[in-house]
């Protein structure tokens, strides 16, 4: 097949844009982090919603308050984990997201008891689990960023920091390994993925990860090189997840919002179980 320099550039662009949002985003301030991971958590549930509906077409039929209900019951949780640190005027979005979320925990279910009742219990389930799924490790994300107060500045970048670049480190690693040596298929859910370049990946990452650390001092060497193995694993898990999710919905992309990379699940589909698994071990070893 013949090399498409107009798809190299869109894809190139793509990702340098991905890349500086990403990093202003994540950089900035705490602020910032927190916009940008409520972007992400809408803009992955919409995709979400979408594809469900693909290969369950009766949850095409909840009503848009059920639809941005759970979508707002979801960011509660992203609002309840900064810890008082972010204010408008003199409310803490702490308090907004638990009282918020209090409120919907008792519209919700009166708001689906009204859908039709042979499809309430099958719709529940897949709000349930976008909930799981989508916000929850979102949520964590943001705790890890604001778990610590404004004068610990350096668990509270660098453990967010550690995990997203610990998943775009095994990506292109893995996909650089499985280029040059991959002949054993990981999975049928994706071809593509092997043995060899998943296995390269993980070690690479942590190689890289821990090489950082000692040179940094920011985190021991021992937690860099753990966290950093729990993100690469548990993010091609995640990988995995989302790839069967497509297929199911019969879609080759989550989304289209990046051009030449898909959607938002598309893009962040590994941080979504990462998330999650470097909460726990941070929950039980760094906090």
């Amino acid at each position: 097949m013949a090399f498409n320099w107009q798809t190299f550039r869109t894809r190139s662009l793509t990702a340098v844009v991905f890349v500086v949002v990403m990093l202003a985003g994540l950089l900035w301030n705490r602020w910032t982090y927190f916009i940008l991971f409520s972007v992400i958590h809408f803009g992955a549930w919409a995709e979400y919603i979408k594809m469900v509906g693909k290969f369950n077409p009766d949850y095409k039929k909840i009503t848009l308050l059920h639809r941005y209900g759970i979508m707002a019951g979801g960011w509660c949780l992203l609002l309840f984990f900064t810890h008082d640190l972010l204010y408008v005027f003199s409310i803490s979005l702490t308090d907004v997201g638990f009282w918020l979320g209090i409120l919907l925990m008792v519209l919700l279910p009166l708001i689906m008891i009204l859908e039709t009742k042979l499809i309430f219990f099958r719709n529940l389930g897949y709000s349930a689990w976008g909930l799981v799924y989508i916000s929850l490790p979102l949520a964590l994300m943001i705790e890890l960023r604001h778990h610590h107060p404004l004068t610990n500045h350096t668990l509270t970048l660098t453990l967010p920091l550690l995990v997203i670049f610990s998943i775009w480190i095994n990506d292109t690693m893995a996909y650089l390994v499985g280029s040059v040596a991959g002949k054993t298929p990981l999975s049928a859910i994706s071809p593509k993925k092997t043995w060899e370049g998943t296995g390269g990946g993980i070690l690479l990452t942590i190689i890289t990860i821990s090489w950082l650390a000692y040179l940094t001092k920011r985190l021991n060497v021992v937690d860099a090189a753990a966290i950093s193995a729990i993100a690469a694993v548990s993010g091609t898990f995640g990988d995995l997840f989302e790839s069967k999710l497509k297929r199911m919905a019969g879609v080759k992309d989550s989304g289209s919002i990046m051009p030449g990379h898909g959607g938002f699940l598309d893009r962040f589909d590994s941080l979504l179980f990462a998330g999650t698994c470097v909460w726990i071990y941070a929950a039980f070893f760094l906090f």
